[in-house]
């Protein structure tokens, strides 16, 4: 299949590191890889290039811990500001971002969009995912931190409001 070549080819000239392995019972490929963010330092994806199209699989966050109305709310909302992907939730709760593409829109500056807006969209998002679904824990991890004197450096992007009460 071109498009394999097409992906393999992209990842290489962006020596973007990855793992490729055969798809087992379809003709295809899946390709492993990990983009690098700043919010989210790493953000995981998979592309997999099927008969019919190229899915674009990337984990954001697991399954908030709370506020799940709000959290899943927030995200549909996004959905409607975003190119080619969107957010979606799997069985167990876990917070990915998908695309469907058509073999015949797979070419070098279209991966580059859809990875751009993956990352993009995983980065922007990170923290406020974070923010929704996590907060008591968030809230938790950094009264324990300052009660030892710990560094709250990894905290940071929420002192405005855990400071507040």
């Amino acid at each position: 299949m071109k498009e394999i070549e097409v992906v393999r080819a992209y990842l290489a000239d962006n020596e973007i590191e990855h793992e490729e392995t055969a798809r087992e019972g379809v003709a295809g490929a899946s390709f492993s890889l990990s983009l690098p963010g700043e919010k989210k330092l790493q953000v995981p994806v998979r592309l997999d290039v099927g008969p019919h199209a190229l899915g674009v699989h990337a984990f954001v966050c697991r399954n908030p811990d709370e506020n799940h109305a709000r959290v899943h709310r927030w995200l549909l909302e996004r959905n409607l500001r975003m190119y080619a992907v969107s957010f979606a939730v799997d069985r167990h709760g876990d917070v990915y971002l998908e695309a469907r593409l058509p073999l015949a829109s797979v070419s070098p500056d279209e991966l580059d969009r859809v990875l751009g807006s993956v990352l993009a969209n995983a980065d922007e998002s990170f923290n406020a995912i974070l923010e929704l679904g996590f907060a008591s824990s968030i809230r938790k991890e950094w009264e324990w931190r300052i009660s030892r004197g710990e560094s709250t450096r990894n905290l940071e992007a929420f002192r405005g409001w855990l400071e507040q009460a």
